[in-house]
């Protein structure tokens, strides 16, 4: 008896163990990932996202892993030799293999998104960019991924996921998770408008604080987390910093004729002692400039700066048509723009170029007039100056940051309105936690809605069914060792009844 309870006992408490180290392991991570290549007009980046099977309200809890900047320029710079475009992102897609375990290559997938330098290659010169394209899909297909498209993606699309990218990083879809990342986004409203600046596009987003039947083609319903968004968003073609500044200097050109002498010309956004060669044709080659082109008696332009910010900004400000609004209300060239509302998450160039300049800081928000002065001191500063004091910096992006922070001002308070009183509800971001502030993760949210959810890793028992067994097994453990208790411990009146 004393073995058969000894067996017994031992069973219970192997039996115990088992369940228990079974029951509470870890359970296996299943983790998907996703690649988006963001090919902008002056160059491509390609990142690397990761989210959770189990998805949470239909959508997939996405985060960044990785980001690489592809070397050369965008791939619309590859026009005239379209060959050259795809074989241009190996070098990203082979640093994606080394991110991404290896046995899941072929479910992970990549998707290619061009925006406005692709959007005006396309009005310029379609073969070209149907060229492109194709080169850069038969890249993104030779890689060992789940290739699910490159295309140009429009304007309010890019837009929209500028958008979802900025209100899920900062936790306005979810009541909690990553709010406290940046508590001074504290919106009036339930979500945070976007503004998005590119070298040839920018894009204004926002859920507006009242309905209208205005412009419904500038308007977008979305579904995330369970709930609905109706968001009015524009993007305007050629008024990306870079395309802007050619339309400058076409309109400089143009206005100027008369008084250009020996095929020179005075710019004041440029520092006094810049100076500048440009081939007139290919000033006026894209759609943004060529309605402006006419015959020049010379072939190139020899630029001059004279570092004059406020000259600087009246140019700038001829850039938007102000004079024409077929609504309730504009922002410039006859576009609709509902009163703002709430705060504004800045990215992209508008990021990049007051962060250069020192005015980014979220501690205390700088005053427009402050911004004004910075910007007008260091437009001020002589070329040599400058060079010397950011030689860091390459020669091209350097010149053009007084223009830069000049259109800036103008397109935020002249272009959108903007004033003193809500300028401060603009935040510049570039990162928010560890995730790129743009567009593409707002793409990879969306997209990961079409993606199925798969039942999440389970342990071998339920609940109950677990608490159910180890209380048995307890059970069965203590009856054994009082039954051998008894055994060996007989009471006395148990001893006198067998006498």
């Amino acid at each position: 008896i004393l073995l058969i309870l000894g067996f017994l006992s031992t069973l219970a408490v192997i039996a115990l163990i088992a369940v228990a180290v079974t029951q509470n392991k870890p359970l296996p991570k299943n983790i998907k990932y996703g690649i988006v290549l963001d090919a902008g007009s002056s160059h491509t980046n390609l990142y690397v996202y990761e989210w959770p099977a189990e998805k949470e309200n239909d959508t997939g809890v996405v985060q960044q892993v990785e980001v690489c900047k592809v070397e050369g320029p965008g791939i619309s710079g590859y026009s005239h030799a379209t060959e050259k475009a795809g074989p241009s992102l190996a070098q990203c897609l082979r640093q994606a293999e080394e991110v991404i375990p290896s046995k899941q290559h072929q479910e992970t997938p990549v998707y290619l998104g061009a925006t406005a330098g692709m959007r005006l290659l396309s009005l310029e010169n379609k073969s070209a960019a149907d060229k492109v394209l194709s080169s850069v899909e038969k890249t993104l297909r030779s890689a060992p991924f789940n290739f699910q498209g490159a295309r140009i993606i429009s304007g309010q699309e890019e837009g929209a996921y500028g958008w979802i990218t900025i209100n899920y990083l900062l936790g306005n879809f979810k009541q909690s998770g990553w709010a406290k990342l940046l508590h001074s986004l504290k919106s009036v409203s339930e979500t945070s408008g976007a503004l998005d600046l590119g070298g040839a596009s920018t894009q204004i987003t926002f859920v507006p604080n009242e309905l209208s039947s205005e412009s419904p083609e500038n308007l977008l319903y979305f579904r995330l987390y369970g709930k609905d968004y109706l968001v009015y968003t524009h993007s305007f073609l050629c008024y990306g910093k870079d395309q802007a500044l050619q339309q400058k200097l076409a309109r400089d050109l143009q206005a100027s004729t008369s008084t250009v002498e020996n095929s020179s010309l005075l710019d004041p956004c440029f520092h006094q002692g810049y100076q500048r060669t440009i081939n007139i044709s290919d000033l006026f080659k894209n759609p943004c400039t060529s309605a402006k082109k006419k015959q020049f008696p010379f072939s190139q332009l020899y630029i001059q700066g004279e570092g004059d910010y406020q000259k600087c900004r009246r140019n700038i400000q001829k850039l938007f048509n102000k004079t024409n609004c077929p609504y309730s209300s504009c922002s410039f060239n006859g576009i609709y723009l509902p009163p703002l509302q709430g705060d504004f998450g800045a990215f992209s160039a508008f990021y990049f170029v007051m962060n250069f300049l020192n005015l980014t800081s979220e501690q205390s928000p700088i005053a427009l007039d402050k911004a004004a002065s910075t910007i007008e001191s260091f437009c001020a500063r002589p070329w040599h100056e400058v060079k010397t004091a950011y030689h860091q910096i390459k020669e091209k992006y350097l010149s053009e940051y007084c223009f830069s922070g000049a259109y800036i001002l103008s397109l935020l308070e002249n272009g959108y309105e903007f004033t003193e009183k809500n300028w401060q509800r603009i935040h510049f971001l570039g990162k928010i936690g560890s995730s790129d502030a743009g567009w593409t993760l707002g793409y990879m949210l969306n997209l990961t809605n079409m993606i199925p959810a798969e039942e999440p890793a389970a342990p071998p028992l339920s609940h109950g069914s677990y608490v159910g067994l180890m209380v048995l097994c307890s059970l069965v453990l203590v009856s054994v060792l009082l039954f051998a208790w008894l055994l060996l411990h007989k009471p006395k009146c148990l001893q006198k009844g067998i006498v």
